[in-house]
């Protein structure tokens, strides 16, 4: 499928666009004063560009290194910050290339065609390819170093800037291997330990395991262009050390027969040891080729220079990864990251006046790539205190979550995901329960310290980041107000809002997704329909776009119509049936009947406020957005509390699908405040009132509190109150396996129904005649659903109860579907 835009416009309102106070990124460095914002970069060129772009077919890959081999293409281009009048007044672009001594190396045409953009997402909001020769392509002949300079002409003088590129030959694994081992370094000083956790990853053994049959039969030349080291067929890069070259030197074959059958003589170890170097995934694939690396290095060994390390590139840059997974539909993740938000995640907090003013180092962190990788390798604790001096600025890509050498990630986890073991969230809330969604949390929470402390202390109250904007007699300005954008963590977890002393209730969402953000956001979205027909949403949902949800665009003559569809697949796994995520759970809001959980949560929010002050201080009761909504100075404490939660629920942007109870708990809490007294009815099911007062005799007893646990047994007042038990009886414990049984009504006629939850479960449903039945079970939410036994038939209208075997897991969830019609 092509797409001809990889960027949506409503992502594009998600990138604040500035002007950057530098003229070059990567080495290019500005050598003359200049009146344009101008930058020449080495443009990543990927199999999805090919596709996209309708670039020929013969067109060669690009990681957009500066570190390449002899022979590799450099797709080079002038990008000048976007402003129509400034690139209306280019009257010419001049190249000039300086060239290690013999090379006669030179700048030719692009095969880049004039619909194709600057890479990055973000950047093709701020940035263009100049007019007039802004594209050249270097192919180098030797190795050393190329230095190329541009000259942009405009009516208003000339801008001068130039990037130099290391061109080198690949050593392969073996040679890396002999620094980077984990052996002590002979000099001393700092070099990397990797090579040993590195080749426990799937980049390492991945061309291994298809040539010894490891992957399956479908295994083929055509994989080694991505799974080998420097493949190139190009006749000017057979001397350049990669594997196409070593291969035709050595005159090894692709093998015919992929069957591992015997492990002394696999394969692989059938190879020369020289293309072994350079098989599987290696460092040279991401760092470029190592021979004007390994020099210097050596020289270091030997105690002649410092641990200054030129000739690689230490990619922050999604194009060393895109160069191969940038090819859908089988290798499609990073595709799919092109329609997330994190590809144009804004550029302001690395701006010259944010990093002039401090501000930088702190939003970093959580704003582009090296900031979070710095917190992370320096073990932060993710709480909002900690700043990265590192703002070189660069997109949320692949490196941000992913560690490619496998140094901080479970040894069983094959996704390289830098995992850390907690999130730790403005109020000190300690998250250990998230699966792979800890590394979400340590972003998508509430940066700006905790919510009771942000309300008491205001105005005086100092935010947590550099630069904040302080005024000696107000204090803070109201941006620096209230929970940080995108408190998603918080909301799941049901921490960090104004709850007025009450317990409110929380969605089992926490507790039964096992990966929490990834376990529903990185869903699989299927390229195909169940028909076999293309699926629209494939590529802009789900997996790395982290959507829930794609648009459709339809047009009639002049008017498009916009259609949402919602991915409720995964929902589905629980709430079964549901086609969208605003599906009618209870009254929430308490307006008589029962209407969709996401509309619920929007009526809140605008009868909420409605009781907050405008812009001007007035109550005026409006309905107004949270944009709307700026707190100042002479607002009271209950306003502020109010308006804190109102930010809360807004800000984490689902509505209510996140944690339905607490969001309304919260909503409902707030407004009562607002309009004399707080009940618990605010932010409990209706009914519950009664049922507190028939067990407990009081609303105000502790011990009826929904969270409260008054007999001991585990099973806190709400659960029962939503299973019909009895909240003052002790569950029992029984030799049976019974590890809960109650003699209060669960509901249906009988009075004397009883739970009963056994470590192998009875699982009883209603059946009609001429039906056919399958019960189905899985350990995690995660997980695709299993059959459990044979389909069942029903012969009569029946009640059918059916014994699973016994489980060894901590927790099962079961379902019965119905495989035909009768």
């Amino acid at each position: 499928m092509k797409i001809k835009n990889r960027i949506s416009t409503a992502q594009s309102c998600l990138l604040t666009v500035a002007l950057l106070g530098m003229a070059a990124t990567l080495s290019a460095t500005p050598i003359s004063p200049y009146s344009l914002n101008v930058r020449v970069v080495p443009r990543p060129v990927t199999p999805g560009d090919v596709t996209t772009y309708g670039l020929a077919a013969s067109t060669e890959v690009s990681g957009g290194l500066s570190t390449f081999a002899i022979g590799t293409p450099a797709y080079l281009e002038v990008e000048v910050i976007k402003n129509a009048a400034d690139v209306a007044t280019i009257t010419g672009v001049n190249w000039t290339l300086t060239a290690p001594p013999g090379s006669s190396a030179a700048l030719t045409a692009s095969p880049l065609t004039t619909n194709v953009p600057v890479f990055l997402p973000s950047d093709q909001l701020l940035y263009q390819v100049a007019p007039m020769n802004g594209r050249m392509v270097l192919r180098p002949d030797l190795a050393g170093e190329y230095t190329v300079g541009v000259t942009v002409t405009n009516t208003s003088g000339t801008t001068n800037v130039s990037s130099s590129f290391h061109v080198g030959t690949y050593y392969g694994v073996d040679v890396c291997e002999g620094c980077h081992t984990d052996s002590p370094e002979p000099k001393g000083g700092y070099i990397p330990q990797m090579y040993s956790s590195w080749s426990t990853t799937g980049h390492a053994n991945i061309f291994t395991e298809g040539i010894d049959g490891v992957l399956g039969s479908h295994y083929s030349v055509s994989c080694i262009k991505c799974h080998t080291t420097g493949y190139d067929t190009n006749a000017s890069a057979l001397g350049d050390g990669g594997f196409y070259g070593v291969q035709q030197a050595d005159g090894w074959l692709f093998p015919t027969n992929l069957a591992n059958t015997n492990l002394a003589s696999t394969n692989f170890a059938s190879m020369p040891q020289s293309l072994q170097s350079v098989a599987n995934i290696t460092c040279e694939n991401c760092h470029g080729p190592g021979s004007q690396h390994i020099i210097p290095a050596v020289l270091h060994l030997d105690g002649i220079i410092a641990t200054t390390w030129p000739g690689l590139d230490i990619p922050y840059n999604v194009g060393a990864c895109q160069q191969c997974h940038d090819d859908a539909p089988t290798h499609a993740q990073g595709t799919q990251w092109y329609a997330s938000s994190h590809a144009v995640t804004t550029t302001t907090p690395t701006s010259a006046s944010d990093v002039a003013s401090g501000a930088a180092e702190y939003c970093v962190r959580c704003h582009n790539t090296p900031g979070f990788i710095d917190i992370v390798s320096n073990n932060a604790a993710g709480n909002g205190i900690v700043t990265s001096t590192n703002v070189a600025y660069s997109a949320i890509g692949c490196q941000t979550c992913h560690e490619p050498h496998g140094l901080t990630y479970p040894t069983n986890d094959s996704h390289l995901i830098r995992v850390m073991s907690s999130a730790t969230f403005g109020d000190g809330t300690v998250i250990t329960n998230g699966g792979e969604g800890i590394l979400c949390m340590n972003c998508h929470h509430s940066r700006n310290g905790s919510a009771v402390t942000n309300v008491a202390n205001w105005p005086l109250w100092i935010p947590t980041w550099p630069g904040a904007a302080i005024n000696p007699t107000n204090g803070p300005s109201s941006r620096d107000f209230g929970p940080h954008d995108n408190p998603q963590g918080d909301m799941i977890e049901g921490v960090n809002a104004i709850t007025y002393g009450l317990t409110i209730p929380s969605s089992a969402h926490r507790l039964s997704v096992t990966n929490s953000c990834v376990g529903c956001h990185m869903q699989t979205i299927s390229s195909t329909n169940s028909n076999g027909s293309s699926n629209p949403g494939f590529l802009l949902s789900g997996g790395h776009t982290w959507e829930m949800s794609y648009n459709v665009f339809t047009t009639n003559g002049n008017t498009i119509t916009t259609n949402k569809i919602d991915q409720v697949g995964v929902c589905n796994q629980c709430h079964g049936g549901i086609t969208n995520f605003d599906f009618p759970v209870e009254d929430y809001a308490g307006v008589g009947t029962i209407l969709g959980v996401q509309t619920e949560v929007q009526i809140l929010l605008n009868e909420l406020s409605t009781l907050l002050p405008n812009k001007n201080g007035v109550l005026d009761g409006q309905v107004k957005t949270s944009t709307q909504i700026s707190v100042t100075t002479n607002w009271t404490q209950a306003q502020l509390q109010a308006a804190y939660n109102y930010q809360f629920v807004s800000a984490d942007g689902s509505l209510g699908v996140h944690n339905a109870p607490f969001a309304t708990g919260l909503l409902n809490a707030s407004i009562a405040s607002l309009t004399g007294g707080i009940s618990e009815t605010v932010s409990l099911p209706n009914g519950w009132d009664a049922w507190e007062l028939q067990y407990f005799g009081s609303l105000t007893n502790a011990a009826g509190a929904a969270d409260a646990d008054p007999t001991g047994d585990g099973i806190p007042n709400w659960l029962k109150y939503a299973l019909g038990l009895n909240p003052t009886v002790s569950g029992l414990s029984v030799p049976n396996g019974v590890v809960y049984a109650n003699g209060s009504a669960l509901g249906g006629n009988t009075p004397t129904n009883t739970l009963e939850i056994y470590t192998a479960a009875d699982v009883e449903f209603d059946t009609v005649a001429g039906m056919t039945y399958q019960i189905q079970e899985v350990t995690s939410l995660s997980d695709g659903w299993k059959n459990v036994g044979p389909p069942i038939v029903a012969t009569t209208n029946a009640s059918i109860s059916y014994l699973t075997p016994t489980v060894g897991n901590l927790q099962q969830y079961f379902r019965v579907v119905s495989t035909n019609t009768p």
